[in-house]
This record gives C-alpha cells, sequence and structure tokens, in this order.
C-alpha cells in the first residue's frame, strides 16, 4: 500500500493537464475582455459617423 501511495505522490501528469488546462482558461478570458473592448471602440465609432451622416 505504502508503495502505490509514494507512486501517487510521484506521478505529475495529472498536474501537468491542470496546468495547461488553467492556461488556456486564461488565454480565453482575456481573449473575450480585448474582443469586448474592441466591440465598444467599434461601436462608438459606428455611432459617431451615423450622428455626422445625419
Amino acid at each position: 500500500m505504502t508503495k502505490v501511495f509514494a507512486r501517487f505522490m510521484k506521478d505529475e501528469s495529472g498536474a501537468t493537464a491542470i496546468e495547461y488546462g488553467l492556461i488556456a482558461a486564461l488565454i480565453a478570458v482575456a481573449a473575450i475582455t480585448a474582443m469586448g473592448l474592441v466591440g465598444n471602440g467599434l461601436e462608438n465609432t459606428f455611432n459617431a459617423v451615423a450622428n455626422e451622416l445625419e
């Protein structure tokens, strides 16, 4: 039983998968935030153009 527990503690393959998952989640959050900011900027630009055309 001790050998099984020691082998389980040395196994880091699950930790690597979790790290990659956290990195992917961080990239997704950054991309969503950036797209939201760009979208707001575009909306403001198009509203300004529409107001000038009226």
